[in-house]
């Protein structure tokens, strides 16, 4: 019998190690401000409250969310993509480098901005050129390698949160920083060493990539030319698709937040309701978000092989917004199971709770992200009409820009109230929304296929 079996191109691997480093460094970093800046002076920290932690937490996942929606107009229209991605990853590196200088908050904000927009131009455009590298007809392999691809993420998520955490707690802080820089200039040389192997694409930007020579005048019309109803239609249904992903970004990343400040460990700025200690040695509560970028890691190939064995069915596999709704209900889970540890603990550091509970939250957490988040890169390159290919791919994480300037206010605001009342509704809030979504999945997934 004949071999079928596709080999991904060399430039593929190019883009999904790029993320790699990208992640590590970023996800590390993530952690090490909320933490950085709550922990007293003498530990390396500065000291300051957590709403403050929580709040430029806040802002940097934000600001590194709204940029690409900026990067991806820039590429579809003036630059070629693939020199926007160098020049954003050494942007990055000179933010880490901020915040290893930092001795306030307006080094950090300087770091913010720079990483925001050093962000904006990596992102959304790394994957732009890796969905360019495969026939854009072939849906089961866009699934297969975007799915690939976010494994890569999470394969750098859980080096940085796993490793480059051990640097902040037992080196200090501001070295992690150092290094995360570091590896920002180390992928600029990767992407710079790998951009021979994606051949035509990226090296013009997205519109002007579809057009050749002779039709280039009629190519520049059609760009020019209203959509279609068909196109309306799934340009709305992403919309709405990103509209319920940001309500479970809202929720996904504030999670992290009461892990750190409640159930986190007194030397790293908790309250001390869950036992973060392996015998004498006390975990830094960055390996919560390693448990995530592992379990991410572990689970992405598996419910690809479930998505496969259900195309295969006579039904066919589920929709996107089928898979969005269950996410959303599962993530609902998470908070849940937060709160059960809140009330066995008496929220209080004299009776913690086991690791168990970070363990539950992080799974809970994971699966909701795996079953819809890896395939909205591919959703967006099949359906999103081709002159808005950029800024669609931008448009998909636009709305973790609200939901990540929403989450670090919204979790100073609870905790005004009981914290087993407060994320008791939150748990109620988030399943209502993936019930009602579910409810009007058939009509959606109408809607994207034209019938």
């Amino acid at each position: 019998m004949e071999n079928t079996k596709k080999k991904f191109p060399f430039g593929f691997y190019v883009c999904c190690l790029s993320f790699t480093f990208e992640r590590l460094a970023y996800y590390a970093a993530k952690w090490g401000l909320s933490i950085f800046i709550v922990v007293a002076a003498a530990k390396g920290g500065l000291g300051l409250d957590k709403s403050v932690g929580a709040a430029m937490s806040s802002n940097l996942v934000a600001f590194t969310y709204i940029t690409p929606v900026i990067g991806g107009y820039i590429a579809d229209r003036w630059i070629s993509p693939r020199l926007l991605v160098p020049v954003g990853e050494i942007l990055m590196g000179l933010g880490y480098l901020c915040a290893w200088k930092a001795n306030g908050v307006g080094m950090l904000w300087v770091m913010i901005v720079l990483i925001a927009i050093g962000t904006g131009f990596f992102k959304g455009n790394v994957s732009g050129i890796n969905g360019r590298l495969f026939p854009s007809s072939d849906q089961d392999e866009l699934d297969t390698a975007f799915s690939l691809q976010y494994s890569f993420v999470n394969i750098g998520s859980f080096i940085g949160t796993t490793f480059l955490s051990l640097v902040g707690t037992n080196v200090g802080y501001r070295e992690m920083f150092l290094v995360c820089g570091i590896f920002m200039f180390i992928d600029c040389a990767w992407w710079l060493f790998g951009m021979r192997f994606f051949g035509d694409a990226g090296k013009k930007p997205f519109l002007v990539d579809n057009r050749t020579e002779n039709v280039e005048k009629a190519d520049k019309e059609k760009d020019n030319a209203p959509l279609t109803k068909l196109e309306r239609n799934r340009v709305i249904a992403i919309l709405i698709v990103t509209l319920f992903s940001g309500i479970f970004w809202l929720i996904w990343y504030m999670v992290y937040m009461p892990v750190y400040y409640e159930f986190g460990p007194a030397s790293q700025g908790g309250q001390g309701w869950a036992n973060w200690n392996i015998g004498s040695f006390e975990m830094p509560t960055a390996w919560f978000d390693s448990m995530n970028g592992l379990l991410c890691i572990i689970l992405c190939p598996v419910f690809a092989g479930i998505w496969a064995k259900m195309r295969q069915r006579p039904q066919g596999d589920w929709g996107m917004f089928t898979k969005t709704a269950l996410g959303i209900i599962v993530l609902g889970l998470c908070t849940a199971s937060m709160v059960l540890a809140a009330v066995l603990s008496g929220q209080s550091s004299d009776h913690p709770v086991g690791i168990w509970v970070i363990i539950l939250t992080a799974v809970c957490m994971s699966v909701g992200e795996v079953i819809f988040s890896p395939l909205g890169n591919a959703f967006i390159s099949k359906y999103s009409p081709k002159k808005l290919l950029g800024t669609m791919l931008g448009v998909w994480p636009l709305i973790i820009f609200f939901s990540g300037k929403a989450y670090g206010p919204l979790y100073n605001w609870l905790g005004n109230f009981d914290f087993v009342k407060a994320y008791g509704t939150v748990t109620a809030i988030i399943i209502a929304c993936g019930v009602i979504m579910l409810a009007f999945t058939k009509k959606f997934d109408r809607m994207v296929e034209g019938e």
